[in-house]
């Protein structure tokens, strides 16, 4: 074989190499964006369009169901699978444990996600923790791992939870609130305020007290950590607040209603600003960024605006209306129920999402953990909006009387009964007894379920 044709042969097959591997790049890209699209190849070699379930589970590991089937794909919770559009009932289960189920919609091209399942170890003992005697109410935080424990005296008592043996210290808060009597040769203060309302801040450190006292309202936000640094709010400014909620990690900055005018709050230099905006009826923030509802002249409208900077009018309401703002994901949304209508917009540019009829006008709105749902109701009568599936649901509990066992399930107690659901109503599960209604629960560190018994605070393992 002359050099030649040995050359032209080699350059040949430089040109087919380069020639298959450009293909194999194209028909690997067109594969992989059909499958980011939606598409797949079926059992029967048929391309259908489809999306993706996202699930895990406390605890991790759990056995998956689908559509009442073991899953070849997906057979461990913590992990991803593609699947049909349309409707597929999700069932967990694990050896040991009660089995969680749902009925879910898969849509085309999307991912959804299960994060929030929930099983329980159905062998559970309880375990006395701590003799409660003369406790009168508690409150806990809204991670569940701290109680205050409060009485008749003014010596109450910070425990934390998250560990395996809880820690106490006593929290005397005699100097802070003005329903206090103390007796010339008394030790401890007798407290004979009303506590009307209790919010801590996220990283459990402070907790806001509404309290009536001598038939006026006051506002006392506690330092557990720093007892000193304490500060009744109503004494320091001298005003007869509405409202006032932390905005921040560290309860360093708040806002207040003050006769319909809203105000910030510096505790560290003990500050109060001028008013934000007038007429306001409620607000709600996401870190810095405030949403409210004022009114002006006949008319009601939704307003916006970031601590420093200036208020901005959103939409025009011909009624007063609630309002809320929460992120999902990585987009922010602020929503606003009137009566039974309630609409969602995105925050950036301020347009639609989402909106729904109920057949019942809320009296609250709170916006549920990571965003991932929002939670209306009067009295026993809820609607949950779910932001995953963009459904909202309406379900009713036992009685009005309901609160957060974690960041993802309500439960009551009813006839001693500690009874838990999803946030969404499903899944409901009986799960202890002789349980005080009295007295919070909670979850802790996704291991310890905390209830008041008897005047004792009681403990059981839920997942091992």
């Amino acid at each position: 074989m002359n050099l030649d044709k040995k050359k032209k042969q080699q350059n040949l097959k430089v040109i087919v190499s380069e020639a298959i591997m450009v293909l194999a790049v194209i028909a690997t890209v067109t594969v992989l964006a059909f499958i980011v699209s939606g598409y797949w190849i079926n059992s029967d070699f048929k391309v259908e369009r489809q999306g993706m379930l996202q699930i895990s589970s406390v605890p991790t590991g759990a056995n998956v169901n689908i559509d009442g089937e073991e899953s070849s794909w997906l057979q461990r919770t913590n992990t991803s699978k593609v699947l049909p559009v349309g409707e597929h009932t999700v069932t967990l289960t694990k050896d040991g444990y009660d089995s969680w189920s749902k009925t879910i919609n898969i849509a085309e091209g999307l991912l959804y996600r299960l994060h929030y399942p929930r099983l329980f170890l159905t062998e559970r003992t309880p375990e006395n923790i701590l003799d409660l005697s003369g406790t009168t109410t508690a409150t806990i935080s809204s991670d569940r791992e701290a109680m205050v424990l409060m009485n008749n005296t003014t010596k109450w008592n910070y425990l934390k939870l998250n560990s395996e043996e809880p820690e106490s210290k006593p929290l005397e808060v005699a100097k802070y609130f003005s329903g206090v009597s103390l007796a010339e040769d008394a030790t401890t203060g007798l407290f004979t305020g009303e506590i009307l309302d209790v919010n801590w801040d996220y990283d459990d450190a402070h907790i806001l007290f509404e309290v009536k006292s001598g038939g006026s309202i006051e506002w006392v936000l506690i330092d557990v950590n720093n007892p000193e640094k304490s500060i009744n709010l109503t004494k320091e400014f001298g005003f007869n607040f509405n409202d006032i909620e932390i905005i921040d990690n560290s309860a360093s900055t708040l806002l207040a209603i003050q006769n319909g005018n809203l105000h910030k709050i510096d505790v560290p230099s003990r500050q109060i600003s001028a008013s934000i905006v007038k007429d306001v009826s409620n607000f709600d923030h996401f870190n810095n960024e405030i949403v409210f509802v004022a009114k002006d002249t006949d008319a009601y409208y939704v307003g916006f605006f970031k601590i420093g900077d200036k208020p901005i009018e959103l939409i025009t309401l011909e009624q007063p209306a609630k309002v809320v703002i929460s992120k999902f994901y990585d987009e922010k949304y602020i929503t606003i129920l009137q009566d039974a209508k309630l609409n969602v917009y995105k925050k950036d540019g301020f347009t639609e999402f989402a909106k729904y009829d109920l057949t019942f006008a809320p009296e609250n709105i709170e916006v549920g953990h990571d965003g991932e749902f929002i939670t209306m109701n009067t009295g026993a009568r809820i609607a949950t909006l779910d932001m995953e599936a963009k459904l909202v649901r309406e379900w009713e509990t036992e009685n009005a009387h309901f609160d957060w066992l974690d960041n993802d399930m309500i439960y009551v107690v009813d006839g001693g009964e500690l009874i838990a659901y999803d946030f969404d109503g499903f899944n409901r599960r009986a799960l202890s007894k002789n349980v005080s209604a009295h007295f919070p629960a909670g979850i802790t560190d996704n291991k310890w379920l905390y209830y008041i018994s008897d005047d004792n605070l009681m403990r059981e393992l839920i997942t091992r």
